[in-house]
């Protein structure tokens, strides 16, 4: 109970639940004009046997009732790829929209740490939505700006929550904004001109897709292998990446470096498809789809983000991964411009990511968002 008002936490068990589940934020984010809607058919699809996240992750929903109402929701999901690098003891919870009672988050959180303690889960992280792959944490500073695409989003209250129920701070993650027409550093336009004969940086190959996408993803699996969280992309999880994003995306914002015609580095950019989405209120009927198509084509879009970058590991700490990381970063540049995008989002970026945090400052880029990952014995 809170107050005088009948709360239950439901599971989510049928079409018509998963409908419940995915309206709660509109709910939740009412009064916040921050707030940018999900497209309600692809959340359909992402919590589908479609996904191939479930092809190695389960998984259960709960929404939250005051009354007959929605108030809020959770998931808790178990990665076996997740368990085979940090142990069987390991899950997640996720999802997480919550209006600001704590009565709510409470009973939302029982419900999933039970479920996940009655599979021997001892060990809970979060909010994973529903891989460290995916959108992932909690917004703790930077509520004053909208989120970029594929980044989360959240009230004020979640993290002091949160932490009301015992969960403690596990990492930090930060989103880094500049401007498109950033000066390189002297040092940095010395350090590509020592490499460039080495090194050679070309556009996305398109009638080579399917491979160039299994590129993208050996660079990435390799280069994050050691970062903290890291799960590795499966084929088939960066393939259905690449189809939702192939109609959306110039070739020029993708960049490959090859070091001696080996592929090392690389580096994608997103238009920021928040700035339509937001106009669009979950909906791409009757004209969603119209509107952003027209504005992708017509470069309307005036903001960006580059979720993905990657140097290979044989090239950490050396003077040749240094230059590979400038150039990937240098070269969307021009193309940016060009399109009309004035600032880009970086993101994300691990707090304890000294090296790449040095490059970032060294072009004036500043971190303006931080999301946090939680966590809690069961």
């Amino acid at each position: 109970m809170t107050g005088n008002k009948a709360l239950v936490v439901r599971p989510v068990m049928s079409y018509r639940d998963m409908g419940k589940f995915i309206d709660v934020p509109w709910h939740v984010y009412a009064n916040d004009p921050m707030w940018v809607p999900p497209l309600r058919l692809e959340r359909r699809f992402h919590f589908s046997r479609f996904n191939p996240y479930f092809k190695h992750g389960e998984w259960q929903a709960w929404v939250a009732y005051q009354n007959g109402q929605p108030v809020g929701r959770i998931s808790a999901q178990i990665d076996s790829l997740h368990q085979e690098r940090y142990g069987s003891d390991s899950g997640h919870f996720g999802l997480l929209e919550c209006i600001d009672d704590s009565e709510v988050l409470n009973a939302l959180l029982l419900h999933a740490e039970a479920w996940l303690a009655s599979r021997q889960i001892r060990r809970i992280t979060g909010p994973f939505n529903l891989s460290i792959n995916q959108e992932c944490g909690i917004l703790v500073d930077g509520f004053d700006t909208p989120p970029v695409v594929m980044m989360p989003h959240s009230p004020r209250w979640y993290a002091p929550l949160l932490e009301e129920q015992g969960y403690l701070p596990v990492k930090d993650l930060l989103a880094y904004k500049i401007n498109v027409d950033f000066e390189i550093p002297r040092v940095m336009q010395l350090l590509i001109n020592r490499f460039s004969s080495r090194i050679t940086l070309r556009t996305l190959k398109r009638d080579q897709f399917a491979a160039e996408m299994e590129v993208l993803r050996d660079i990435f699996n390799d280069a994050w292998s050691e970062n903290w969280g890291f799960i590795p992309f499966t084929q088939e999880e960066f393939a259905e990446l690449g189809n939702s994003l192939r109609l959306l995306l110039p070739d020029e914002y993708i960049q490959i470096a090859e070091v001696k015609g080996k592929p090392a580095a690389f580096m994608v950019g997103l238009p920021n498809l928040n700035e339509v989405l937001h106009e669009l209120n979950g909906s791409l009927f009757p004209f969603g789809w119209l509107k952003l198509i027209r504005k992708i084509k017509h470069h309307d879009i005036r903001t960006a983000r580059i979720p993905l970058m990657g140097v290979r590991k044989e090239f950490h700490n050396t003077p040749t991964g240094m230059a590979l990381a400038c150039l990937v970063i240098d070269a969307p540049r021009q193309v940016g411009i060009e399109h009309g995008i004035r600032e880009v989002e970086l993101s994300w970026i691990l707090e304890d990511n000294v090296a790449m945090r040095n490059i970032l400052d060294s072009i004036g880029s500043k971190p303006y968002k931080r999301y946090r990952i939680y966590g809690k014995t069961l």
